[in-house]
Order: structure tokens, then sequence, then C-alpha cells
């Protein structure tokens, strides 16, 4: 039973219901999976929304299972930033952030812009 965590991007897909996403998840979770988000996605939904779409964005957010921020997870954002530093690539708080709580959650992580988290340590399902 896997556990999804959401990249924003599938999370806006969603809630605009662009490019079969609603379908493409809702065939791929299966019962007992769960489908999840951080406070990163939330805020980079938030911060896009447009007039009239409180109400859906609400409704999505509030659907998914929320994972916390904890001390730890800033602490392997940290470290992860870090070492992609050293390697010559600039990982963005954001996305760094989100592979911590994808790492630290063993969380399966659904995106369709890999490039931007490039940890071959996680676990990603790319969408199409």
């Amino acid at each position: 039973m896997p556990s999804y965590l959401l990249d924003t991007s599938v999370i806006l897909d969603l809630i605009n219901d662009r490019g079969g996403r609603r379908e493409f998840i809702r065939a791929l979770v299966q019962p007992g999976d769960t489908v999840g988000c951080c406070l990163i996605n939330v805020i980079e939904v938030y911060t896009g929304m447009r007039p009239g779409e409180q109400a859906i964005t609400r409704q999505y957010i509030d659907a998914l299972l929320y994972h916390e921020i904890t001390k730890d997870t800033g602490r392997l954002a940290g470290q992860l930033r870090y070492q992609w530093r050293r390697k010559g690539s600039t990982i963005s708080l954001a996305d760094a952030t989100v592979a911590a709580v994808a790492l630290a959650g063993q969380l399966v992580l659904l995106t369709d812009n890999r490039k931007h988290i490039p940890m071959p340590e996680l676990t990603f399902y790319d969408l199409p």
C-alpha cells in the first residue's frame, strides 16, 4: 500500500482538471493507499490561486493527508541542498523540502517535473 506525496504541479492539475490528472490519480490510487501534501505544497498552491478558485482549492487541499515538516525534515532538506550544491546543482528550498518530506515519510513522490528533484534515493512515480 503506497503512500504518495503529490508535487505542487500535480495538485494544480487536479484542481484545474488538466492533463487527465484526476482520472489518472483515480486509477493509480488503490484502497489503502494514501495521497498527501505538505506545507510547501499548500503555500505554492495558494500563491497561484486565482479568483473564484477558493472553494475547489480548499476542497482538494483538505482532502489530502497532511505531512508535517518537522525540525528533522528541515535538517534533511538543508543537507540535501548542501549536498547538491557541492555537486554543482542548486535545488530550491521548496523542492528540497518536498524531497525531505518524501524521504522522511518513505513516500512515493508523484511528479511530472523530476529535473527539479533529482535525488536518486527518492522513490518516484513519474507522471506522463
